[in-house]
């Protein structure tokens, strides 16, 4: 098949097809007019590329993959440099949700504090001359 019809099977540009091929990601034979031709073997190494970047891999994290793939291997996860990869990416993972739980951790600490302030201000607001808030609506001239 021809490079447009590989792009629109797998759902994307030629451009971005020449850029893997420019990466070493794909290889395009050549056919007798020159045009690049490729086979559903491209396609299926198209289609891993794709499912790690939606994972959140980069284009260089898919290369043993690829590699995995073309040496024959019915899936390109099943060579000792994929699990390397997947390994690392679940660590990277981790500290990311770890730094996530932190942010959520101090956010959550934040919003007690400001609902124990906003209490006490309530509970102050009852008394005639209070400062009141502006959000709710009362006022210092509120009895």
């Amino acid at each position: 098949m021809r490079i447009g019809e590989l792009a629109a099977r797998a759902g994307t540009t030629t451009r971005a097809l020449r850029y893997y091929e420019s990466r070493g990601l794909l290889t395009a034979r050549r056919a007798e007019n020159g045009y690049r031709a490729y086979d559903e073997d491209d396609l299926r190494l198209l289609r891993q590329i794709q499912t790690l970047q939606d994972f959140g891999f980069e284009l260089e994290e898919t290369r043993p993959f690829v590699e995995c793939l073309r040496a024959g291997h019915p899936a390109g996860d099943t060579c000792p440099a994929s699990l390397a990869v997947y390994r690392r990416k679940l660590a990277e993972l981790d500290g990311l949700i770890g730094q996530l739980q932190s942010v959520r951790d101090q956010v959550g600490a934040q919003l007690a504090r400001a609902e124990t302030a906003r209490a006490e201000l309530e509970a102050d607001s009852l008394v005639p001359g209070a400062p009141g808030c502006e959000l709710t609506g009362m006022t210092e001239e509120r009895i």
